[in-house]
């Protein structure tokens, strides 16, 4: 079996039709295991107070914001190479998913940062890049609307997946290319010196893991949604001919 058998559109709704049940239960019995976890169930932090469970809504929203941006050139990238048609409503279908992670990450780090920092915002390198790569999101929404031929439409945000990814590496690496900044390095990390402490570690990997089900399950949703889109699309225009 090859994995590219699933670009074929009937197996990918056959395929994404017996998973989306599981899918969905796992995403909500982690989402609320997680964040139920964490908002009540960890002590307050000894510096921050309450604040820092913002951690829970923060830190797996900006992580995923940018997975999403990542899984979107891949897919961009299957297009532009092999022609799946599949691959690229699965990137346009994550874009509104990826900016909606990227909005939450935006407010709920002003939210963390103004007591923190003295400040609802700074033009840090992190977060500028944050901002860029939440624009980036919607000129690839608006390019997808703009234009009517579904191909060229694929194709030139494609392109513009691609540029937009360099904003994309920014946001996640920007404290390690730049040592000035107000925002704070990794919250997770392979060196355990630089992981928060236990106690809000492990309902944060919970969270993350949720976010990660969530962002699946919505985008398989969507995904099915811009299939059954085209194909309403091509029998309008097959009935106007005849």
């Amino acid at each position: 079996m090859s994995i590219w058998e699933y670009a074929n559109p009937k197996k990918f709704m056959q395929t994404s039709g017996v998973v989306l049940p599981w899918l969905a239960g796992l995403t909500a019995v982690a989402l609320v295991v997680g964040l139920v976890w964490g908002f009540f169930l960890t002590p307050d932090d000894y510096k921050q107070g309450s604040t820092v469970k913002i951690i829970y809504l923060h830190v797996p929203a900006a992580m995923m914001a940018i997975s999403a941006w990542f899984m979107m050139l891949v897919a961009s990238l299957i297009w532009l190479i092999r022609r799946h048609h599949v691959s690229a409503l699965s990137a346009r279908a994550a874009a509104p998913v990826g900016m909606t992670f990227t909005l939450i990450a935006l407010v709920t780090g002003a939210l963390w940062g103004q007591p923190m920092w003295g400040t609802w915002w700074a033009w840090d390198p992190r977060l500028t890049s944050f901002l860029i790569l939440f624009l980036f999101y919607l000129g690839y929404i608006a390019l997808w609307e703009a234009i009517d031929n579904p191909d060229a439409a694929a194709d030139l945000t494609s392109v513009l997946c691609m540029v937009g990814s360099v904003f994309a590496v920014l946001s996640r690496y920007a404290v390690n290319f730049w040592n000035q900044g107000l925002h704070q390095g990794a919250s997770l990390s392979l060196d355990k010196e630089e992981n928060v402490a236990d106690v809000f570690y492990i309902p944060l990997l919970v969270c993350i893991a949720g976010f990660v089900l969530l962002f699946v399950t919505l985008v398989l949703l969507r995904t099915r949604t811009e299939i059954r889109a085209r194909r309403m699309k091509a029998l309008i225009a097959r009935e106007r001919m005849a």
